[in-house]
């Protein structure tokens, strides 16, 4: 996901270590100059028809098994003298330099990041991080994070990148919040004295897939050999009612449901009544799309909260959305405190800096994330996973 990201801290990486090396270059040959006499001019010997240029040519035909033909170069036996003075001088320079930077590059063990270095690199770090989707406060902050940890320390120069790289993935795993296991919440109230159910209650925007998220959760229900009904809370969008209905007797669920346009409280109300007289222990209730800026119905969702009382409200958005899904979730959750996120659609996410985003200005954690069109396509969401999954 984070690929490009990966690629200039690698090309930002080997820069600080030939700039480093320049550095020191530098360094030592004022030393030397400092150290060295001033030399006597020597006599000029005989000049030479050949030029530097041409005789380093040659080397470098001789170097790559060229065959040079003996009639193209005739030489006099002064010339020729000179010539192969001039060749070992030349490769004797070569051979100096190679060992001089050699010896300079072994000499540098450690590289100090200072802040001209970094300033450098955090306008393009800033700029990948939009591009994956991350929220501008929370690239600002893992910016100044970063900066933070590395400038003005010290790194081994064989382990520069990968501890700089290191550094970044430790501070986006501290900005995803842990997420909180569900199923162990719904198991400790079932065990309780007085058996209650857990309500879970399931918001968002129009489209993100929260009637097919619930079904998901349903099924994992299942398989936990936990017993489920669902409140078709959905009385608005046309077909909705149908929709959860055909996702319930797929997956052998009950769902309790009124005519259209009914009131979407007395909806849940029922069917945590109905769970309550058969001992089921969870209640989802699904609820009608609205945007965040619809006040009419983000007042409705708080009826709805009033008088359920649910357990847990999760707030259901596309990976996919970007940065505008940070004003929707703020909304939500203004108005109704949110207690975490399902991410749908991850499965086609290739940036994955949503996560990041909701995940910090929310102060929320993401439980689940979508990765299909099935059942099973509802996986528990794993920091660790997630962090490596980004390809830093």
């Amino acid at each position: 996901m984070f690929n490009k990201l990966r690629d200039k801290l690698k090309n930002w990486t080997q820069g600080l270590i030939k700039k480093a090396v320049v550095e020191e270059v530098e360094k030592v040959s004022k030393k030397e100059k400092a150290k060295k006499p001033v030399k006597e001019k020597k006599e000029k010997t005989k000049p030479i028809k050949q030029s530097k240029k041409e005789i380093r040519k040659e080397i470098k035909s001789i170097e790559e098994h060229e065959y040079i033909e003996p009639e193209k170069k005739k030489f006099d036996k002064d010339e020729r003298q000179i010539s192969e003075k001039i060749i070992e001088d030349i490769k004797e320079e070569e051979k100096e330099k190679k060992g001089f930077f050699s010896k300079i590059f072994s000499k540098i063990n450690t590289i100090k990041i200072s802040g001209e270095d970094f300033e450098s690199y955090s306008d393009d770090l800033g700029m990948l991080l939009l591009e994956n989707n991350v929220a501008i406060e929370v690239s600002e902050n893992i910016i100044k994070q970063l900066k933070e940890n590395i400038v003005g320390k010290e790194f081994l120069k064989k382990e520069i990148e990968f501890q700089i790289k290191e550094t970044l993935k430790d501070i986006i795993y501290k900005i995803l919040i842990e997420p909180f296991d569900i199923i162990e919440e719904v198991k400790e109230k079932k065990g309780t004295t007085e058996h209650k159910p857990y309500v879970i209650l399931f918001c968002g925007i129009n489209g993100t897939g929260k009637t097919t998220t619930i079904a998901k959760f349903g099924h994992i229900l299942k398989e936990k050999k936990l017993s489920c009904v669902i409140a078709a809370g959905d009385t608005f969008r046309a077909a909705s009612i149908e929709q959860i209905k055909k996702h319930g007797s797929k997956l052998g669920i009950e769902v309790i449901s009124h005519e259209y346009g009914s009131d979407p409280a007395s909806v849940g109300f029922d069917a945590i009544k109905y769970a309550e007289k058969n001992h089921i222990d969870v209640v989802l209730i699904d609820t009608a799309g609205r945007m965040h800026t619809e006040k009419n119905l983000m007042a409705q969702i708080e009826k709805i909260v009033k008088v359920c009382k649910p357990d847990t409200k999760l707030f259901v958005g596309e990976s996919i959305t970007g940065n505008d899904i940070i004003e929707q979730i703020k909304t939500f959750d203004l108005s109704i405190n949110i207690d975490g996120i399902i991410l749908s659609k991850a499965d086609i996410d290739e940036k994955g800096g949503t996560a990041l985003s909701v995940g910090y200005t929310t102060g929320k954690p993401i439980l689940y994330l979508g990765t299909g069109q099935e059942y099973k396509d509802l996986q528990k969401f794993d920091k660790n996973k997630f962090v490596e999954s980004l390809g830093l």
